[in-house]
């Protein structure tokens, strides 16, 4: 039998915590899953000073949340609004943001692996070093159901602020006035080691309202994994006799919407028609339409699809409604499941559904990954899941030790203020269609 990632010690950890939580969940409610009510969390209370991340932006943008940190998924962001220059209040845009699986196959065939609910993915959480979040601050987290409970305080959770470079240039009206500024985001991360592995999960929070989310993934490949067969492999060393087994990184992340405080938020699909060019035409023309999306649903990206979510209760100063554009990430999409089928998944709010597969909290029979869970309930709380996939062939280059693979995706403002965040006095003026002053 391949011996896997993870260490003896580990792997019985980690699959004692996932039996426990098996068995923890068979016991919840006292019917069908289907047939209980589905409650909203209660709005969690101010977290204390030691849970609390606040950020101030050269360009005049604050970020506010919560965290903390869960026994399988690690760090969980709560309670996270945006409050540009020029708003009277703090904008809430989420209730939650936290991974929801790390899906690890590989290519033979041999074995794969939930790291989240089944290989410790949140007990690996290591230790930083002061060189490893320049000019912020690490904050001592507390991790549930340690491996190690004499050490169960890691220094694992860095905020800080990194350059971003230009956040808008524009040549003015007059050739001797150019407008630029250079941007910072806020960052927010923590390293969990499983097995040879080490995930990096940032994200990352923009003064133009944008959020990005990445894993990336280092460390170390596997030196028990270099029996691979061609097309199975990679040869990695001299000649062609040890190929690395190729698998795949399925990444997903759960997204609990909150726009403007509320989570009765819209969700909506936008597709674009290509129609060639006629008679009298320079250019093809392009029709774009909207599917409102009220039930439970999937969703796969392609060219010219794009959605959002949408406020029920907030409008900007123009009186649009805002909302949050869903931007998925490059990503190589893994047949082999039911569950990795699809880019997005929107799934009606439930509070045992936290992950996207192997998930272990419902009981009674309720079906254990997402994919199940879309079944044509309407949605009036929706949970957007994103997917993002990496089709891992490994090369000379990753020993050692392994450079960071990034996979991720970003959700980006869309009429969320009347005008750019960061727009100069200036230039205020200058909203909808606007003709030079006399």
């Amino acid at each position: 039998m391949r011996v896997n990632r993870m260490s003896r010690a580990r792997k019985g950890a980690a699959v004692g915590l996932s039996v426990a939580a098996l068995a923890a969940g068979a016991t919840t409610g006292a019917g069908p899953a289907s047939a209980q009510p589905e409650a909203a969390p209660a709005p969690a209370a101010q977290c204390s000073a030691a849970y609390r991340i606040e950020q101030k932006l050269t360009g005049g943008t604050t970020w506010r949340m919560c965290w903390r940190y869960d026994s399988k998924a690690g760090l969980v962001l709560e309670n996270i609004s945006y409050q540009p220059k020029g708003e009277p209040k703090p904008i809430k845009v989420l209730n939650s943001a936290r991974l929801g699986q790390i899906h690890v196959p590989y290519d033979d065939g041999s074995v794969e692996y939930d790291d989240l609910t089944g290989f410790g993915f949140a007990q690996g959480l290591m230790n930083l070093a002061p060189g490893e979040c320049p000019g912020g601050t690490i904050k001592t987290v507390k991790v549930p159901e340690s491996w190690d409970p004499a050490n169960e305080n890691v220094k694992g959770l860095c905020t800080t602020t990194r350059a971003r470079g230009h956040a808008y240039r524009m040549q003015g009206d007059t050739a001797n006035k150019v407008y630029q500024a250079q941007s910072k985001d806020l960052l927010v991360y923590t390293v969990n080691q499983v097995g040879w592995y080490e995930y990096m999960t940032e994200w990352r929070f923009q003064d133009d309202g944008t959020v990005t989310m990445n894993v990336g993934a280092t460390g170390s490949l596997s030196f028990d994994d270099y029996d691979a067969g061609d097309g199975r492999g990679w040869p990695i060393g001299k000649g062609n006799r040890a190929k690395a087994t190729s698998h795949s990184h399925n990444v997903f992340w759960r997204l609990d919407f909150a726009l403007d405080g509320s989570t009765k938020n819209r969700v909506e699909q936008y597709d674009s028609t290509v129609t060639a060019p006629g008679a009298g035409d320079q250019a093809a023309k392009i029709k774009t339409t909207r599917t409102k999306v009220t039930k439970e649903r999937t969703g796969d990206a392609k060219a010219y699809r794009w959605w959002r979510v949408v406020s029920a209760t907030g409008k900007n100063k123009d009186g649009h409604a805002r909302s949050y554009e869903i931007v998925p990430g490059a990503g190589t999409k893994y047949p082999g499941r039911s569950y990795t089928k699809h880019d997005m998944y929107f799934t009606q709010y439930k509070k045992c559904e936290k992950f996207a597969t192997h998930n272990p909290g419902c009981g009674n029979g309720h079906p254990k990954s997402v994919d199940k869970w879309v079944g044509g309930q309407r949605l009036t709380h929706p949970i957007a899941w994103v997917n993002v996939g990496f089709h891992h062939i490994a090369r000379d280059e990753d020993q050692q030790p392994m450079p960071v693979h990034w996979q991720g995706f970003s959700i980006v403002p869309r009429d969320v203020t009347a005008m750019n965040p960061l727009t100069p006095s200036e230039l205020a003026w200058q909203n909808g269609h606007w003709r030079p002053r006399g």
